[in-house]
C-alpha cells in the first residue's frame, strides 16, 4: 500500500496559510486608511492641502461655486448668504493678488491649513493669515472652518 502522506500535508497546509494570514491581518481585512473616522497622516496632508488650494484658486478666479464645493454641506447656506457681500470672499470689489499655504497640522478638529491672502481694493494692498480646518466627511474630505488667523510655521527641522 502506498500512502500519499507528504503531498496530502503539503496541500492541507497550503489550503489553511491564507486562514492564517487572514487571522493575522497579514492579507485581506482593513487597513489603516479603510478604517471609519481614520485615515493615514499622508492622505489627511495631501486632501487638506488640495481642498484648501481649490479654495484660494477659486477666490483668485471669484468662481463662487468652485468655492461652495469645497466646504462641508453644514457650511453651504452660511456661504450662500456671506461669499458676495462686502466682507466675503467672493467679493467683486476686491481681488486675490497673492495666496499661499504656510502650514499644515493636525489640529482638535482636522487638519488646520494656514494660509496668507494678499486682496487689493483699488491702489490698497492687504495681507490677511486666514486658518482653514480640513476634517474628513465620510469618504471625502471638506473644508469646516475658515477663520482669521494662521499658526505659526512649523521650525524647520535641526539637523
Amino acid at each position: 500500500m502506498v500512502t500519499y502522506r507528504r503531498p496530502a500535508a503539503a496541500a492541507v497546509l497550503l489550503a489553511t496559510v491564507p486562514f492564517a494570514l487572514f487571522g493575522c491581518g497579514l492579507v485581506g481585512g482593513e487597513d489603516e486608511a479603510e478604517k471609519p473616522g481614520r485615515a493615514p497622516a499622508e492622505e489627511a496632508l495631501l486632501k487638506s492641502r488640495e481642498r484648501v488650494q481649490a479654495y484660494l484658486d477659486a477666490m483668485t478666479a471669484k468662481d463662487v461655486a468652485a468655492g461652495r464645493s469645497q466646504l462641508c454641506a453644514v457650511l453651504h447656506e452660511a456661504f450662500d448668504l456671506a461669499a458676495t457681500e462686502a466682507n466675503g470672499d467672493f467679493a467683486d470689489h476686491f481681488k486675490v493678488a497673492r495666496s499661499e499655504i504656510t502650514d499644515i497640522r493636525p489640529g482638535p478638529a482636522g487638519q488646520e491649513v494656514s494660509t496668507s491672502v494678499t486682496v487689493t481694493v483699488g491702489s490698497r494692498k492687504a495681507t490677511r493669515p486666514l486658518l482653514f480646518t480640513v476634517t474628513r466627511d465620510g469618504l471625502d474630505w471638506c473644508i469646516s472652518d475658515e477663520r482669521p488667523g494662521a499658526n505659526s510655521p512649523n521650525p524647520a527641522p535641526t539637523p
